[in-house]
């Protein structure tokens, strides 16, 4: 395998241009794998674009594109006069948490969840999706919607989004007894890195509301994921809806 181009103090500024992954997805690449490995913590401040660009030896339109990836991702953010930066709203690596799904969770603590397979198909996702994933829209991925169930209640409602090229004919597999994370790792030997998530609160209703057995505007965390390979592509992205009356989310953190 090729080895991955990085930045850093102490890394290589080599670009593959024989690759067939375009220059700005390999500037994007190497940027969120510093920022994550705490290289550049939040309010980094990035080197001005034209300096950064001929360090890279790209165009700044190059550049520019990689910036934007990582801007909508929510990693950087530009100030008019000022710079790009490493956002804050970052966790930082000395509090960062372990990557685990739900149901590892649940099975950490002696608590079995039953998983239901409510669709599981091939298709194009939505376009912020297909952006995130950084596959050309009209590309198909693995889609699959699931519930998660204790033995009293429904407790989860879960939408993925999987890149076939990472995992061909993985839409084959019996999600209602394997993980996905299982058969990314398992079947198919990916090894997961990272995940960015995101938590807000929203009204349920429609297809949430019937999968948690809530009311129509009962309040419900989501949680928005995107999960990475430790190469730094992007293989998954899933939308969750969780019952908060029944499940809360707890974050443990450690003063430095």
């Amino acid at each position: 395998m090729m080895e991955m181009f990085t930045l850093g103090s102490d890394a290589s500024s080599t670009l593959d241009r024989d690759s067939s992954e375009f220059l700005h997805s390999q500037i994007s690449d190497a940027i969120r794998m510093t920022i994550a490995s705490g290289e550049w913590p939040p309010r980094h401040r990035l080197k001005p674009e034209p300096e950064l660009a001929i360090d890279l030896g790209v165009s700044r339109g190059t550049l520019r594109r990689a910036l934007a990836t990582l801007i909508e991702e929510g990693l950087l953010k530009q100030s008019r006069g000022r710079g790009t930066f490493v956002t804050e709203a970052l966790i930082e690596p000395a509090v960062a948490q372990k990557l685990s799904t739900l149901s590892e969770d649940f099975a950490s603590q002696g608590v079995n969840l039953s998983t239901s397979v409510i669709s599981v198909d091939t298709g194009e996702p939505p376009s912020v999706v297909a952006s995130l994933l950084r596959v050309p829209h009209g590309t198909a991925v693995l889609r699959l919607t699931r519930s998660r169930a204790t033995a009293e209640l429904p407790i989860a409602l879960l939408r993925n989004y999987v890149r076939l090229d990472l995992a061909p004919g993985i839409e084959g597999v019996d999600f209602s007894t394997t993980t996905l994370f299982g058969a990314l790792e398992g079947s198919y030997g990916l090894k997961i890195g990272s995940a960015r998530r995101t938590f807000s609160a929203v009204a349920a209703a429609g297809e949430v509301s019937r999968a948690l057995g809530v009311a129509d505007g009962t309040p419900v965390q989501y949680l928005e994921q995107l999960t990475f390979l430790s190469d730094g592509r992007p293989v998954e992205y899933s939308d969750v809806w969780i019952n908060s009356a029944e499940l809360r989310v707890v974050t443990l953190l450690a003063r430095r």
